[in-house]
C-alpha cells in the first residue's frame, strides 16, 4: 500500500477501546511474589498499602548513605502468550534526596528497567545471573513527584505511575529486571500486558480479535468475513490494526445480498413475503409490483402472476404487464403498386407503451397484379414472447390492382470503350404486365444523381454515348407497362476505358457494386503512389487549420511528432485534403510500433462519428498516419473561439454525434481511456468525431463486466477520469461514460477548463466527498442532470452509451425538455458551486470582472461608453449592450445572466462596491 494512504489511514482511527490482555498483575497477589533480590541487603519485600490503604506485596530500597550501590530486583519468568510487544505499568514512590539529613551526593530519584528475553525459567537465586545475561535496557524511570513530607502516621505518599513497552518478543517468555543505583523508593505494583484489537462487525463484515504488530507504527493487516447474507464488494474487505490496538478505517465493503437489506449496519435481514430486493447494496426491501408476488423471505424478485409477465429488458422492480387486445377498425387503400392498411390501436395495451404490430402475409412487397391477398395484423409489445398464446390479430382479404413492374435485380456490362458503356440485364422477377421499355439513370460517381442524364431503350440492353474517358459512372434502371414505372434498381457502378494498357486490368474489375468496397480496411502506401502536398500552418487563415500552434501528439509515453495538413491523390479518384500525423526524427523501434498501433485501432473502425483512417505511409521518412481532415480542429478550442455562438440544439447535436461514436466503440469491446474535448474533432458541418486512439484498448468480453487494467505508470487525466480509474487503474466502458460527462460539461460551457483552477489532487478530494461539477450558464436541467448520472460513484450506476445515445434523441425530438434551465442555490451546499458565477465582491474594477466572465474584449467599449464603476454596470439593459455595440446575442445573454446574478448578491449582501 501507498506510503501516502497509510499515513492518511492512521489520523482515522475508529473509537473502540483496545483489548489489554495482563501477562502478570502483583496487585492482586496475596502471598510472597518471591522475586530475585542481588544483593540480600538491596530490594526487600515488604507487605504495604496503596494510596487507598489496600494490602499490597511491595519492594522496597533505601541504601542512600552508602555509596556505590547497584541493588537489582529480577521478576519469575513471564510467558509472553504469543505477544510481540508488551507493556509494563509501574506504580512507585520515591523519597525526595533533599528532604534526607547529611546524605551523600550518591543519592538518586531514578531507577533502570530492563528485560531478559528466554525460552525457559533459567533464573535461580543462586546463580551469578546478575553479571553474566545481556539483559537489553527499556528505560531509565524518572518520578514525576516524590515525597518529603512525614505526617502523624507515617509518610505521605506520593504514587508515581509509568507505562513502557518493548519488543520484538519472539522467544517463549521473559524477566523484568529493575536496578537501583542509589535510591530511597517503594515499587508498589507491576503490571504487564498486550494489546489486542478487538473483535468487530463492521460494513457487513467479522473482522476477529488482531494482536498488534511488534513496533507501535505497526500495522497488522486483518482480513474481514462478510456477515451471513453479505457478499464483497470491489475488493477484499481488510482493516489494519495499529500499535494502540486500535482498528483503522476498512478498505473494501461488504453489502447485502440482493433479497435481504440491511439493520443496523450488523446484520442483513431477510425480506419478508409480499417483499423484494432485487440487487445487492444498501437498499431497502420494496413491495412487489402490481401483478406480481413473492411468497416465501427473501425474493431477490417478484414473480408474475398468472397471465401477466416482464420483458427481458424490464427491471425487477417494473410492474407485471400482459399482451395487448387485437387491432381495430382496419382499412385497406388499393392503387396501382401498392396496398396501405390503417387501424385503430388496441382496447387493451396490457399496461404497457411498446405496442408494435406484425403484418403478416405470403407476399408483401413487389405485389402481383390482380391477386388476392391475406394479411393478418397482429398486436405486439414487449412480453408478446412469453405468452404461449399467439397474439391477438385481425384478418383482411384484399385483392390488387393492376400494379408497377418490380425492381431489375443487377445489371452486366457487354463492353466498354473511351467513350461509352454497353449493358444488359434480365427481366425483373414480376413484371406485372408487358414491358414496355426501359429507362437508364446514370451520373459521374464523383457528382450526385441530381446531375445525372437519363436514357431509354425498347430492349434490356442499351449503350451509353458521349461519356468521359476513364470515368467511374453511377447506372441505375427501371422497367415500366401500362401501370406505370417500377422503382429504380440499385446503384451500380462502371468505368470507361482510358487507353489500351488499362483495358486488362479495368476488365477485371468491372462492374463494381457501388460502396461494396470493404469498410475499414487499412492500406499501406509508398511515397511514391501518392501525391502529398504537407503545409504546416503557424498563424490562422481563411481555411481553418488544426490549431495555431504546432500540435504534439502523445500517447502517455512520448511525445510522436507534428501534425499538417496536406492533398492526398489516388489514382482514379479525386484529390482531398487530409490530416497528417507524423513521426519524429531519432525515434526508438517500441515508438515506431506505438504510433503505427494507434493507425491499427483506427483502421477497425467505419462510423461517421470516428474519424477515418485513410491510409499509412511507411516507406518512407518521416513515417505518417493520414486522417480525414476536420475543418474545424479540436472542439475545446473550437468551442471557445465561438463562445456563445450556437444554440442549445447545436450543442446538443455535437453531444449525439460523441455519445453515437462511443456507443460504437463499446460496441466494439474497445475502450478510449482520454476521451475529453481536446480529442473531438470537428468538421465544416460542426460533425464531431472521435480521435486520438492512442490510449485505446481492446477490453476481452469474456466475463460479465470487461476491464482493462493498466500496469503502466505514465500521467492520467485526473479532470477526465473516474475515480475508480485514478485509484486502481480499472478502465471500462464506464470509466468512458464518466469521462463523457465531463465532454458535456465542456461543450455546455463553451470550452471552459473542467474545475478551474483548481490542483489536481484538490479534484480527487473534491470527487471522492460526493462533489460534482455544477451546470454551466444557461443549462439544461436535463442535460446537468445527465452529467451527474454520468458521475455515479458507482460505475454500474452509470448509463450505457447506448442509453445516452436514446436520451440525447428524445430531447432533440423534444426541443421543450431543454427549456428548464438548471440553477445554481444561492447560497451553495458545495464548494465548486461558487465557481459557476464569479462574485462580484471579488473583484474591484470593470476591467477585472470583463475578464473573469471573459469578455474582455468589450473592456474599451464599456468605458467609452460611460460604464466605469460595477455599480453602473449592475444597471444595465439589452438597449445599453446595443448602444455599447455588444450585437452576438450569445455574449448578450451570458453578460446579462452576470448582472442579474450581481444585482441579487448586491441586494443579499449591501455591500459598496467600486
Amino acid at each position: 500500500m501507498d506510503l501516502h494512504v497509510l499515513l492518511l489511514l492512521l489520523s482515522m482511527v475508529w473509537q473502540v477501546h483496545a483489548v489489554e490482555e495482563t501477562l502478570m498483575d502483583t496487585r492482586t497477589a496475596t502471598a510472597e511474589l518471591g522475586w530475585t533480590a542481588n544483593p540480600s541487603s538491596g530490594w526487600e519485600e515488604v507487605s504495604g498499602y496503596d494510596e487507598n490503604l489496600n494490602t499490597i506485596r511491595t519492594y522496597q530500597v533505601c541504601n542512600v548513605f552508602e555509596p556505590n550501590q547497584n541493588n537489582w530486583l529480577l521478576t519469575t519468568f513471564i510467558p509472553r502468550r504469543g505477544a510481540h510487544r508488551v507493556y509494563v505499568e509501574m506504580r512507585f514512590t520515591v523519597r525526595d534526596c533533599s528532604s534526607l539529613p547529611n546524605v551523600p551526593g550518591s543519592c538518586k530519584e531514578t531507577f533502570n528497567l530492563y528485560y531478559y528475553e528466554t525460552d525457559s525459567n533459567v533464573v535461580h537465586k543462586n546463580s551469578a545471573f546478575w553479571n553474566e545475561s545481556p539483559y537489553l535496557k527499556v528505560d531509565t524511570i524518572a518520578a514525576d513527584e516524590s515525597f518529603s513530607q512525614v505526617d502523624f502516621g507515617g509518610r505521605l505518599m506520593k504514587v508515581n505511575t509509568e507505562v513502557r513497552s518493548f519488543g520484538p518478543l519472539t522467544r517463549s517468555g521473559f524477566y523484568l529486571a529493575f536496578q537501583d543505583y542509589g535510591a530511597c523508593m517503594s515499587l508498589l505494583s507491576v503490571r504487564v500486558f498486550f494489546k489486542k484489537c478487538p473483535s468487530v462487525v463492521q460494513n457487513f463484515a467479522v473482522f476477529p480479535e488482531t494482536m498488534t504488530g511488534a513496533e507501535s507504527t505497526s500495522l497488522v493487516i486483518a482480513r474481514g468475513i462478510c456477515i451471513p447474507n453479505a457478499e464483497e464488494v470491489d475488493v477484499p474487505i481488510k482493516l489494519y490494526c495499529n500499535g494502540d490496538g486500535e482498528w483503522m478505517v476498512p478498505i473494501g465493503r461488504c453489502t447485502c445480498k440482493p433479497g435481504y437489506e440491511p439493520e443496523n449496519h450488523t446484520i442483513c435481514k431477510a425480506c419478508p413475503a409480499a417483499m423484494f430486493k432485487a440487487n445487492q447494496g444498501m437498499g431497502i426491501c420494496s413491495q412487489c409490483p402490481a401483478n406480481s408476488r413473492s411468497t416465501g423471505e427473501a425474493s431477490p424478485i417478484c414473480t408474475c402472476r398468472n397471465g401477466y409477465y416482464r420483458a427481458d429488458f424490464d427491471p425487477p422492480e417494473a410492474m407485471c404487464t400482459s399482451v395487448p387486445s387485437g387491432p381495430r377498425n382496419v382499412i385497406s387503400i388499393v392503387n396501382e403498386t401498392s396496398i396501405t392498411l390503417e387501424w385503430h390501436p388496441p382496447r387493451e395495451t396490457g399496461g404497457r407503451d411498446d405496442v408494435t404490430y406484425n403484418i403478416i402475409c405470403k407476399k408483401c412487397s413487389n405485389l402481383w397484379a390482380h391477386t388476392p391477398y391475406t394479411f393478418e395484423i397482429q398486436s405486439v409489445n414487449g412480453v408478446t414472447n412469453k405468452s404461449p398464446f399467439p397474439p391477438q390479430h385481425v384478418s383482411v382479404n384484399i385483392t390488387t390492382n393492376q400494379a408497377a413492374p418490380s425492381t431489375v435485380p443487377i445489371m452486366h456490362q457487354v463492353r466498354a470503350t473511351m467513350k461509352s458503356i454497353t449493358l444488359s440485364w434480365p427481366q425483373p422477377e414480376q413484371p406485372n404486365g408487358i414491358i414496355l421499355d426501359y429507362e437508364l439513370r446514370y451520373y459521374e460517381k464523383d457528382q450526385n444523381e441530381f446531375n445525372s442524364s437519363m436514357s431509354r431503350s425498347q430492349t434490356n440492353t442499351a449503350s451509353i454515348e458521349g461519356l468521359r474517358p476513364g470515368i467511374v459512372y453511377v447506372v441505375q434502371v427501371r422497367a415500366r407497362t401500362v401501370a406505370g414505372y417500377g422503382k429504380f434498381s440499385g446503384k451500380m457502378c462502371f468505368q470507361t476505358l482510358t487507353d489500351e494498357d488499362y483495358k486488362s486490368e479495368l476488365r477485371e474489375q468491372l462492374p463494381l457494386i457501388a460502396g461494396s468496397a470493404a469498410a475499414g480496411v487499412v492500406f499501406i502506401v509508398s511515397l511514391v503512389a501518392i501525391s502529398i502536398v504537407c503545409s504546416r500552418k503557424r498563424t490562422y487563415s481563411k481555411e481553418a487549420v488544426y490549431s495555431d500552434k504546432l500540435q504534439h501528439y502523445s500517447t502517455g509515453r512520448g511525445e510522436f511528432g507534428e501534425v499538417y495538413k496536406g492533398r492526398l491523390k489516388l489514382p482514379g479518384k479525386r484529390e482531398i485534403y487530409v490530416a497528417i500525423k507524423t513521426l519524429k526524427a531519432g525515434y526508438s523501434e517500441k515508438q515506431r510500433r506505438d504510433f503505427l498501433s494507434e493507425a491499427s485501432i483506427m483502421g477497425q473502425f467505419d462510423h461517421p462519428n470516428i474519424i477515418r483512417l485513410e491510409g499509412v505511409v511507411t516507406k518512407s521518412r518521416p513515417v505518417m498516419i493520414i486522417t480525414e481532415f476536420m475543418e474545424n480542429g479540436a472542439l475545446d478550442s473550437f468551442l471557445r473561439q465561438n463562445d456563445g455562438q450556437f444554440t442549445v440544439i447545436q450543442l446538443v447535436g455535437m453531444l449525439r454525434g460523441i455519445a453515437a461514436g462511443m456507443k460504437y466503440l463499446s460496441e466494439m469491446n474497445y475502450v478510449h481511456r482520454d476521451l475529453a474535448a481536446r480529442n473531438i474533432l470537428v468538421n465544416s458541418n460542426l460533425v464531431c468525431k472521435v480521435s486520438d486512439f492512442g490510449l485505446s484498448r481492446y477490453l476481452q468480453d469474456d466475463t460479465s463486466d470487461p476491464t482493462y487494467t493498466s500496469s503502466l505508470g505514465g500521467k492520467i487525466p485526473v479532470r477526465w477520469t473516474a475515480p475508480e480509474a485514478i485509484a486502481y487503474r480499472k478502465f471500462t466502458s464506464a470509466s468512458d461514460v464518466w469521462s463523457y460527462g465531463i465532454v458535456m460539461w465542456e461543450v455546455m460551457s463553451f470550452g471552459e477548463r473542467p474545475y478551474w483552477d483548481m490542483s489536481n489532487q484538490d479534484v480527487i478530494n473534491a470527487i471522492e466527498q460526493d462533489y460534482r461539477l455544477p451546470p454551466p450558464m444557461d443549462c439544461p436541467a436535463a442535460l446537468h442532470q445527465l452529467m451527474l448520472d454520468c458521475w455515479q460513484k458507482d460505475r454500474n450506476s452509470r448509463p450505457r452509451f447506448g442509453e445516452i445515445v436514446n436520451t440525447l434523441d428524445k430531447m432533440i425530438r423534444n426541443p421543450a425538455s431543454l427549456k428548464t434551465v438548471a440553477t445554481i442555490p444561492a447560497v451553495p451546499s458545495q464548494p465548486l458551486l461558487d465557481r459557476s458565477i464569479p462574485d462580484f465582491t471579488a473583484f474591484t474594477s470593470v476591467d477585472d470582472w470583463l475578464s473573469a466572465i471573459k469578455m474582455g474584449q468589450y473592456r474599451d467599449s464599456f468605458l467609452s461608453s460611460g460604464f466605469t464603476s460595477l455599480q453602473l454596470v449592475a444597471q444595465i439593459t439589452t438597449e445599453d449592450l446595443l448602444r455599447i455595440g455588444i450585437t452576438l446575442a450569445g455574449h448578450q445573454k451570458k453578460i446579462l445572466n452576470c448582472i442579474q446574478s450581481m444585482r441579487v448578491q448586491m441586494s443579499q449582501s449591501p455591500t459598496s462596491i467600486a
